[in-house]
């Protein structure tokens, strides 16, 4: 199987490079692991070092909050950040509170030897789904104890199955599981490792810790004005927006929109414009705000995380396609969540539905159904928020337990 594996290892990096020419994420890629190969030779740490590798940029959200305690707590502490994917690295590639951020090099024996040669770290922190088999081999044969963050584990994972002997073998790797739930914890269990504590999602003290330090926007504010019925729609795609400017369009004067799309270039905020045939005000170009506009684009990023508080309903844009973007940064202010159909692959969006703080729809024909209910029903629109709010609360304290148990 190892066999199996370096040759697919292999495989997908040729593949990378191959298409590198044409594809702007695969370019990314293989020029990042490229440079960080360069660079190994010139890094030089002294002290201990704690290295976090995460996926991507939501498991990097999953992981900050571990850097963030660590820098609190253990300002000496030297932080090596990993990722896998460009959508991460080029992000957070100046994320100040990490010593060095890097691209994970390709998973080969070599590439392990050589970068934990050079990291040399005392801890290592995985979040969510990466194993790697040669990394991970590499740490548990020195000995480097490293630690699952905000896991979760599905029946249908390759640990689970009856030929899945080789895969587990990664997972004796890691000194301790931090599962977001008990489903999890269960599957674990069932194949032997009781190594593991369910500490919920690092996620929740992040949103919440964003929530308590959220920044005022006067244009918003001015937008928003005396009115109780603010729609916030975030991460929109094309689909979601169209749902939301017909609902707009064809209901009284009293709701207003503030919506906050994925794409933010050019083109697609003309495209949305176009549609609109109500009064409208773009962010940026809004030195006042017209008593009369309905509906706000935010046409820049970094906002919308604090946005969600000027609204009373959340809708979450991406339920149309591959999947729903972070519910949890709208629910955190206690305010029923709203997505499309696309989203049960994220447990949250699930949990959320099950207490009734969170709805989702298949049309527009829904949207505005819920809408109506929430509007003309103050009291389910209370309770909705309520327990939208008093999910994120009781998840909240991952951290806390991981810091206490690892930095003894």
């Amino acid at each position: 199987m190892t066999l199996l594996y370096n040759i697919g290892i292999a495989a997908y990096s040729g593949l990378i490079k191959l298409v590198s020419p044409f594809n702007k994420k695969a370019k990314q890629l293989h020029a990042g692991r490229k440079v960080t190969l360069e660079m190994l030779p010139k890094i030089k740490l002294e002290g201990k070092v704690i290295w976090i590798h995460a996926a991507s940029l939501g498991e990097f959200e999953q992981g900050r909050p571990i850097i963030e305690k660590l820098k609190e707590e253990h300002p000496d502490y030297k932080i090596v950040l990993t990722f896998f994917s460009p959508s991460g690295y080029e992000v957070r590639k100046n994320f100040d509170l990490a010593d060095f951020v890097l691209y994970l090099p390709a998973d080969t024996r070599r590439n392990a030897r050589r970068f934990i040669d050079v990291i040399r770290p005392d801890k290592v922190f995985f979040i969510k789904y990466e194993f790697w088999y040669h990394f991970l081999t590499e740490l548990a044969s020195r000995q480097i104890p490293v630690y699952g963050v905000s896991m979760i584990f599905r029946k249908d994972q390759s640990f689970f199955k009856s030929y899945g002997l080789w895969f587990r073998k990664m997972l004796s790797a890691f000194e301790k599981f931090y599962v977001q739930d008990e489903v999890s914890g269960d599957l674990l269990k069932g194949i032997g490792i009781s190594n593991y504590s369910v500490a919920g999602d690092t996620r929740f003290d992040r949103v919440r810790d964003i929530a308590k330090e959220s920044k005022d926007f006067e244009i918003v504010k001015q937008f928003v004005g005396e009115s109780d019925k603010v729609i916030v729609a975030g991460s929109s795609w094309a689909p979601d927006e169209d749902i939301l400017i017909n609902y707009i369009q064809n209901i009284n004067k009293d709701v207003k929109l503030i919506i906050a799309p994925h794409e933010i270039h050019k083109e697609h905020i003309q495209q949305i414009e176009s549609k609109l045939k109500v009064p409208y005000l773009k962010y940026t170009e809004a030195e006042n705000t017209s008593p009369d506009a309905r509906v706000l684009i935010i046409n820049t990023i970094g906002m919308l995380s604090a946005i969600y508080k000027y609204g009373q309903v959340a809708y979450i844009g991406g339920g149309f396609g591959v999947g729903i973007h972070n519910t949890l940064e709208a629910a955190t202010y206690g305010m029923p969540v709203l997505f499309g159909p696309n989203y049960r692959k994220f447990k949250e969006a699930r949990d959320l539905i099950e207490l009734e703080g969170g709805f989702t729809i298949k049309n527009g024909s829904e949207f505005k159904e819920q809408m109506e209910e929430f509007w003309n029903n103050p009291a389910l629109l209370k309770a909705s928020s309520e327990k939208a709010g008093e999910y994120v609360n009781k998840m909240c304290g991952a951290t806390k337990l991981i810091m206490e148990e690892v930095f003894v």
